[in-house]
């Protein structure tokens, strides 16, 4: 699919920092694509964070990813750092 700048939202922000929240039905291994977020280069900075519910339509999965770079009008974030990802209970 492709990146669909009504399902970004600001959460917060401080200090030139921006935490974001983003929802896809697009896999995390798409989102962490680079160029993903070319569409957002104006807004996102190196160091803001995206809070992520990736897969929506499928198994899902909650994250996060930091943006690693903002350069030439290319987004690159690093690969998703997932929350709960096992329960043992």
């Amino acid at each position: 699919m492709a990146f669909k700048a009504r399902n970004l939202s600001v959460l917060a922000y401080a200090n030139g920092f921006t935490l974001w929240h983003y929802t896809t039905v697009d896999p995390a291994s798409d989102v962490d694509t680079q160029g993903y977020f070319n569409a957002a280069e104006e807004m996102l900075r190196v160091g803001d964070m995206i809070l992520a519910n990736a897969d929506t339509d499928g198994a899902g999965s909650a994250g996060m990813f930091v943006v690693t770079s903002n350069s030439g009008g290319t987004v690159d974030v690093a690969d998703m750092t997932r929350f709960a990802d096992a329960d043992t209970d």
